[in-house]
């Protein structure tokens, strides 16, 4: 199988191109800074994953929102027009979203199967998934992955913790009730493998047990054996992230039922076992 990766330079592209690459699979890389090269340099291939985007996890000036949409909504939409247009195009397409689609809440809980929410990252992905779906007007078989936080020592949301953390510094954001959705990063890739191989529709990427703020702050405490003792302020995120702050500090209790329900097992669907697992595997960064 050949399969093409839009933005496989960041943390998912990196593992995702070494699992494919592993079990033998061949791997075209494109971007899509350039829509149309991108169609040419994978056209060739049996599938294509889009996990190419300016970053959410930012401060949202109007700068930044129009950034964001311009790479998830544009870029795409780009791509494709210029795939129709290939005398070959892949067989599936396989896309990046954020469990941002569902919106925040206290108490409810949230399966694919849920209501699309309505502040800016819901709109985002709404639209996002909706320029995926054009894909299937090509006669591409379509996959969504809504994705938590990916919990990797080498990038992401999880990087950027550990320093404080490991200081000693670290501790829950705001009243720490919030609930975080997250996945290990094996499990983040034994999904889109998943995708590729021939699931197809909205699959969330979140491990099936969530946990609040504060669980969290406990759990990765412990396993670096670290106080974590020291709350972050609210008013130091508005400061530092403005709107973006609102990831951290209103919660998303996301549930995989229906990637469950196609037979996928989690590897790590306990957080303390995640975390352990990896900083068991890279102790120099524990």
């Amino acid at each position: 199988m050949r399969v093409g990766i839009l933005g496989a330079s960041g943390l998912v592209g990196r593992y995702l191109r070494a699992a494919i690459q592993l079990r033998g699979d061949d791997v075209v890389e494109a971007g899509l800074r350039d829509p149309q090269a991108a169609a040419r340099q994978t056209s060739a291939c049996d599938v294509v994953v889009n996990l190419a985007g300016e970053p959410i996890a930012q401060r949202w000036t109007d700068e930044a929102k129009r950034r964001i949409v311009e790479s998830r909504v544009e870029a795409p939409r780009r791509y494709l027009e210029s795939l129709a247009a290939e005398p070959h195009r892949p067989n599936a397409y396989v896309s990046a979203s954020a469990i941002g689609y569902y919106g925040t809440s206290d108490d409810a809980t949230f399966t694919e199967s849920s209501a699309a929410g309505s502040d800016f990252l819901a709109t985002v992905c709404i639209a996002w998934e909706r320029e995926a779906n054009r894909a299937a007007e090509l006669g591409m078989r379509v996959a969504i992955v809504r994705t938590g936080i990916a919990l990797a020592t080498d990038g992401g949301a999880l990087a950027k913790m550990l320093p404080p953390f490991r200081l000693g510094l670290g501790g829950k954001i705001g009243s720490g009730k919030q609930w975080m959705s997250w996945v290990h990063i094996a499990d983040l890739i034994g999904v889109y493998l998943l995708a590729i191989d021939g699931a197809e529709g909205a699959l969330n990427a979140t491990a099936p047990l969530p946990v609040t703020n504060a669980d969290f702050t406990s759990s990765l405490g412990r396993a670096l054996s670290r106080p974590t003792f020291l709350p972050t302020p609210i008013l130091a995120l508005r400061a530092m992230l403005g709107e973006g702050a609102d990831l951290l500090l209103l919660g998303q209790r996301v549930v995989p039922e229906r990637t469950q329900s196609t037979g996928f097992s989690f590897a790590y669907p306990v957080l303390q076992d995640a975390f352990d697992a990896l900083f068991s595997r890279d102790p120099e960064r524990a």
